[in-house]
């Protein structure tokens, strides 16, 4: 493994900083009289494995190859998964090894299932452990996304390079600047939205987790009843705005502070971003008033939260849109795949791959009406050629792929069809909450069989490390030199 020896150095500081980070939640244990050892032999358990990463890969090389940008992205994740789920076995929540790690894994990619079937009596420092795991793993995303996967190729990622001479070797240096950057614009944000949510009724506590899986479009929350549970409109709001604005590509942030003014009226993902939403809220609201008798009857509210929830793939709820009738249920499942923009914290296909389909088939198109005629693809000033239209073509079939095959394997696994379409769904788009009476809007993943839980958790990571992030590790042809 001489050749990983960069990459086992680097997962050592990321346990490492994991082990720290579990040290936060004694304080709350501490204010809330909640002391057991759980966090601290979590801790220690994390920190020691990261100390012997660390220390016996010092004469680690400087430069970070391609092959080693993959697999460091994929045993990353893999390996926060399995140490932040050790304060979940420890707990007094009485979990298995399965529940831990699926809780985990849903907390680090920002999924939002949880197997907790009652958040109420859950211990204050597993919730506040909760929201951590998926506000480290919303920064851990958009400096992935930004850094790494533009050098890597995955699936049309490479439009978002730095620079046109960005290469792997080139990419540490510039990468920690960038990264401080991100890092200082995600902390702003996420304090700023602690605070909005303190002023209009949250209390201190409340109003740190959310606004840490607010941010991360996360979703995890506090209570059963999720954002619903404070039934109030400026919450919402406030959590609409924020949901939006951690959505949004995170270096059209950098730009602005650069002195780029008018790059969120400019953006192209942005602008699209924004029709999709406008677009939904119409199109449900239409749906709506053909189900009601007058117009008035409708609540707007609702509408408006869910769809920016689900289309980001944050996940909090408001009410039971499974109960809305058949279309929204589909209209919804379509939003899922859909995803927010690239550079963001949310999941999915993401708009710019939909948007260059799109213009891809309308060039098809014309081509079938003028033979003869030359017709170039263009996105955002850039001209795109067939190598990349290739790329995302394909992440987007096999995207569909993997969808159709994890549905496959959960009603192998014993769930029921609507469960099982639901769950492969929101599991690889990373969303949270299914459909159904079992996964839905107020239900949990608790009463699932474990091997469903496996199969979720797998096409979690697969969903937010972009397919091909993971699936490169299976070809022998990586592993050779």
């Amino acid at each position: 493994m001489s050749n990983y020896k960069t990459v086992f150095f680097i997962l050592g500081i990321l346990q490492i900083i994991l082990g720290l980070s579990m040290l936060i939640p004694i304080l709350t244990q501490i204010i809330y009289s909640e002391i057991d050892s759980s966090f601290i032999a979590a801790s220690i358990i994390s920190i020691v494995f990261g100390t012997l990463f660390f220390l016996t890969n010092l004469n680690h090389d400087k430069r970070l190859s391609l092959q080693q940008a993959f697999l460091l992205t994929a045993l990353s994740w893999l390996s926060i998964a399995i140490f932040g789920s050790l304060p979940f076995i420890f707990s007094n929540l009485e979990l298995s090894i399965t529940d831990s790690f699926f809780e985990s894994m849903s907390g680090i990619t920002t999924t939002g299932s949880t197997i907790i079937p009652n958040l109420e009596i859950a211990q204050k420092s597993i919730l506040l452990w909760r929201a951590m795991l998926q506000w480290l793993g919303g920064i851990g995303i958009i400096v992935m996304a930004i850094t790494l996967m533009p050098i890597m190729n995955v699936g049309g990622m490479q439009l978002f390079k730095i620079s046109s001479s960005d290469s792997s070797e080139k990419l540490l240096p510039k990468s920690k600047e960038i990264a401080l950057r991100l890092i200082y614009v995600y902390l702003a944000l996420t304090a700023l939205c602690a605070l909005t949510y303190k002023i209009f009724g949250m209390n201190i506590f409340d109003s740190i987790t959310h606004s840490m899986t607010t941010i991360a479009t996360g979703g995890f929350s506090n209570y059963n009843d999720s954002i619903g549970y404070f039934n109030s409109l400026s919450i919402e709001i406030s959590s609409m705005i924020f949901i939006i604005l951690g959505s949004l590509p995170f270096i059209a942030y950098i730009k602005f502070l650069n002195g780029n003014r008018s790059i969120f009226f400019s953006d192209i993902q942005i602008k699209s971003f924004i029709k999709i939403i406008v677009f939904s809220v119409l199109l449900l609201s239409i749906y709506m008033f053909f189900q009601v008798d007058n117009f008035s009857e409708i609540n707007l509210r609702p509408i408006f939260f869910n769809i920016i929830s689900i289309l980001t793939g944050t996940g909090y709820v408001t009410g039971e849109f499974d109960v809305w009738g058949n279309f929204p249920l589909i209209f919804f499942l379509i939003l899922m795949f859909i995803g927010g923009c690239a550079g963001s914290t949310t999941c999915g296909i993401k708009i710019f791959r939909i948007q260059i389909l799109y213009i891809f088939v309308t060039n098809q198109l014309k081509k079938i009406i003028y033979p003869k005629g030359i017709f170039l693809i263009k996105y955002d000033k850039n001209t795109i050629d067939d190598k990349f239209i290739g790329s995302i073509i394909s992440f987007i079939f096999l995207y569909l792929v993997i969808f159709f095959f994890i549905t496959a394997f959960l009603s192998f696994s014993g769930l029921d069809f609507v469960t099982s379409i639901s769950g492969a769904a929101t599991s690889i788009s990373n969303v949270g909450p299914g459909m159904g009476s079992i996964i839905g809007p107020s239900g949990n993943f608790a009463s699932l069989p474990d091997l469903s839980k496996w199969i979720l958790s797998l096409a979690m990571i697969l969903g937010r490390l972009e397919l091909f992030a993971i699936l490169v590790l299976f070809l022998p042809s990586f592993w050779r030199n």
